[in-house]
């Protein structure tokens, strides 16, 4: 891998986000690392690598002899968590994850198979129905009630604490270090701090137990190993949180390919795990509610782990400033 005039290297749509790339003492260490651990699996890198550049991640897909390519990711200190939570969650629910071959925690460094068929890619070449969208928030919410007992490990791992009675606080946090909101802006959502505390409270007083909240699960974020069966990766968003907080993103890009009268049969799949344990349905459906409003606090949260001397010129605190101001949107449904 030493020759990288072969390279092909994706920026998308950041040009100019600066990541450690650049950096050709780095390279060499990053590529020496994956060629290492390669060789300690038996294995060798053989062909041009993909390079995909990102503010928040360096991902490199690196062809091997014999056998499918692996997959290298760096990412930035803020999220550097993720290949131990990689490497924990494939101990502790091993069936639902990628299992990394290579985790470096101190330079945020992980080695990955590959996963298989990404289910976008699915979506683009199959007709696929609601009934797998169920299906997978079915088996993510059964991996997340899995997950319950082991939140406090996930947070020494290093994982954003956004338990839902702190959410108040990581909404000042975010409020007063955005730099792009408007004046108006700021004195809307100022007002509705209020409010929002008193959600918070209400959405801890039913009870259900903080776990692993993935906040970006989409359709790009996960494998379809079967029909019906996933592999859900790329935790670099990831925070200790309510477990509702999960459902907003997949569900809305399921109602975009079928219209929003199918969110009543993903709401009633991703909740089904959660029954049986002295819960109403209608205490249920009023905690998924308020936490689809207040899961844009995590996703806010996570446009500020780019990496160093990125986001002075990136999009994280544009994107943060509209993900804040979804708080005053009311969710798609009630408690009813």
């Amino acid at each position: 891998m030493r020759d990288l005039g072969t390279a092909v290297v994706d920026r998308g749509r950041y040009p100019d986000a600066r990541t450690p790339w650049e950096r050709e003492s780095w390279r060499t260490a990053a590529l020496g690392w994956v060629t290492d651990r390669l060789a300690g699996h038996g294995l060798r890198a053989d062909g041009a690598l993909e390079v995909r550049l990102r503010p928040w991640s360096v991902l490199v897909r690196v062809p091997v002899a014999g056998r499918t390519a692996v997959w290298f990711k760096a990412n930035p200190p803020a999220s550097a968590f993720e290949g131990p939570l990689t490497g924990a969650l494939a101990r502790w629910v091993p069936e639902h994850v990628l299992h990394p071959l290579a985790v470096d925690a101190a330079r945020g460094w992980t080695l990955f198979p590959d996963g298989g068929d990404l289910f976008r890619a699915v979506l683009g070449r199959e007709r696929v129905g609601p009934r797998e969208w169920e299906a997978l928030l079915r088996q993510y919410a059964s991996m997340q009630y899995d997950l319950v007992a082991h939140a406090g490990e996930i947070e020494r791992l290093g994982v954003p604490a956004a338990r839902t009675s702190g959410l108040p606080a990581v909404f000042d946090r975010l409020l007063a270090g955005n730099t792009a909101l408007g004046p108006d802006e700021r004195t809307r959502l100022d007002g509705l701090r209020p409010r929002l505390a008193d959600w918070c409270a209400e959405l801890a007083s039913l009870g259900v137990p903080d776990t692993l909240d993935h906040a970006d699960l989409h359709d790009g974020q996960l494998f379809r190993r079967s029909p019906g069966r996933f592999t859900f990766f790329d935790w670099g968003d990831a925070a200790v949180s309510h477990p509702f907080c999960s459902l907003r993103v997949t569900a809305e890009r399921a109602c975009e390919r079928y219209g929003p009268q199918v969110l009543p049969r993903l709401l009633a799949a991703y909740l089904e795990p959660w029954t049986g344990d002295g819960r109403t349905a209608a205490e249920l459906r009023r905690a998924a509610a308020l936490a689809w409003r207040l899961s844009v606090l995590s996703r806010a949260a996570a446009w500020g782990r780019t990496f160093p001397g990125a986001s002075d010129a990136g999009p994280g605190p544009g994107q943060a400033a509209r993900r804040l101001l979804e708080l005053t949107a009311d969710p798609p449904f009630g408690a009813g």
